[in-house]
């Protein structure tokens, strides 16, 4: 079993970052999915969260701006196992300017509906439509 963090940020206009991951990861590769991914031995799934979020977007953000959301299991093919994947959320101002790009082909905040209509990691796929039906999502937007 392996363990990942996730991160979903909320823009003022209630769009998603979302990462197109390349041709590289053994995860779902070219495909779109939550910025984040494996906890490292000995840490902690909000450290991972923050770590990966400051990795992969160029984006540091202070202790408490992200909220855990949800603990899940998704069977991830490429190892044959069923991890643990924690979801983390926030509401953010930032734009698609702000992003660097760390990993993968491009990470950018997401129309709602275009995000449900993506080609979606195994993850991604079950955790993006149910936080966007989400009192937690309807939080962040309001």
């Amino acid at each position: 079993m392996h363990r990942f963090a996730s991160v979903l940020l909320v823009d003022p206009r209630g769009w998603v970052l979302l990462q197109e991951r390349d041709e590289r990861p053994v995860i779902d590769p070219d495909r779109w999915g939550l910025v984040g991914g494996h906890v490292e031995p000995g840490e902690e799934f909000q450290a991972a969260a923050y770590r990966e979020l400051a990795e992969e977007t160029g984006i540091r953000l202070a202790p408490g701006e992200l909220s855990r959301w949800r603990d899940t299991e998704v069977f991830h093919e490429a190892y044959g196992t069923v991890d643990v994947v924690q979801v983390w959320v926030g509401r953010t101002t930032l734009t698609d300017a702000d992003i660097v790009v760390g990993e993968g082909r491009r990470i950018v905040f997401v129309d709602p509906d275009r995000a449900r209509a993506l080609d979606l990691t195994a993850s991604a796929s079950r955790i993006v439509p149910e936080f966007l039906a989400s009192g937690t999502y309807g939080e962040l937007v309001g």
